[in-house]
């Protein structure tokens, strides 16, 4: 099969690799609908992780069963799945407390390349979730959306505790930061302020829910959002960018008693004691557990009640992954989705 590959910062080649295959009883193999770049894919591709060998990409992925293994019970082949980018068993202590991402099984699926002709997933019962039929092809987009992106801006959400009669800020305008917006819009809040500097991504995040945009940045955009909350900060702060800087701009931009849900992948964040200390502010975040969002996600996009698939405003073929890589990486693209 045809997949993408990572050989150097810089350097994304499509190349054949070889076909998955059962290897567990656990297993399911699907052929891939859709797949995509993730905004995360591009620390490796800029060098800030290092690439120590060449690397199969990609975890984002819906599809069609195409094989099960012995013991997979729950979901069977012709069906069409979407799963997360941590495998996980659903059924450990850790799972059924809401932290799937964390599963004591957990396998990262982006270690198996995503961004191919087919996949292989392991704990199959456990990490997809199939829809009740073959859903319309304008709604693929959406549903990949579900396997990560929606489902960790959603987590952020949550995580920052949005709901009814909150002032929401969002730090970070990419996609988990756009659909970030659309999670607080769905789960109630009054007020969501979103911080882009970009005017394609203000247009989307408005069309998301937004009712406020903040150009700032840094003490100058913490600034701001004291000056629209009276002085005292957001209620909620979803972090989606993973930096320092940005890290600690949702910390000072919420409020004493505030929440900060941090759902980008952090890189040299380091946090200051005395001042968290004094804040007041909780810290909830990690690695999303988009399993737990899925079923409730798949409805909600099924039913035509949220559009997440609106985050591609690129698709190319997958033999054009590394442009695809490329327009991200220039902000030419806010996500890129790829046809296998």
């Amino acid at each position: 099969m045809r997949g993408a590959v990572l050989y150097a910062p810089g350097d994304v080649r499509v190349e054949q690799r070889q076909d998955p295959r059962i290897e567990h009883p656990t297993d399911a193999v699907i052929r891939l609908a859709a797949t995509c770049v993730c905004g995360s894919d591009l620390w490796p591709y800029r060098g800030v992780e290092p690439v120590n060998k060449p690397s199969p990409m990609g975890h984002e992925y819906v599809g069609v069963v195409e094989e099960v293994g012995g013991d997979v019970r729950l979901v069977k082949p012709g069906q069409f799945v979407v799963g997360s980018f941590f495998a996980s068993d659903n059924t450990c202590e850790i799972c059924r407390a809401g932290y799937q991402s964390s599963c004591v099984h957990r396998e990262p699926v982006g270690a198996l390349g995503a961004q191919a002709e087919r996949l292989r997933v392991p704990l199959a019962d456990g990490t997809l979730v199939a829809t009740p039929e073959a859903p319309p092809e304008d709604l693929v987009p959406g549903l990949l959306a579900a396997s990560d992106v929606l489902g960790t801006g959603w987590f952020g959400a949550v995580a920052a505790e949005v709901g009814p009669g909150r002032t929401v800020a969002v730090v970070g305008d990419g996609a988990v930061g756009l659909l970030g917006v659309l999670a607080a819009r769905q789960l109630g809040a009054e007020r969501i302020i979103a911080m882009s500097r970009h005017a394609d991504r203000q247009k989307l995040a408005l069309h998301y829910g937004a009712t406020d945009i903040v150009t700032e940045r840094g003490d100058e955009g913490v600034a701001r959002i004291k000056d629209l909350t009276d002085g005292l900060g957001a209620h909620s702060v979803v972090e989606a960018v993973g930096t320092q800087e940005s890290m600690m701009q949702a910390i000072r931009a919420t409020r004493p008693g505030g929440h900060v849900g941090y759902v980008g992948v952090a890189h040299g964040v380091e946090l200051p004691g005395t001042e968290l200390f004094y804040s007041h502010v909780h810290l909830h975040g990690g690695p999303a557990p988009v399993r737990r969002f899925l079923p409730e996600l798949i409805d909600l996009i099924l039913e035509r009640r949220i559009d997440p698939g609106l985050v591609f405003d690129l698709e190319l073929p997958l033999d054009q992954a590394a442009e695809g890589y490329r327009a991200m990486d220039e902000r030419r693209a806010v996500k890129t989705l790829l046809r296998p």
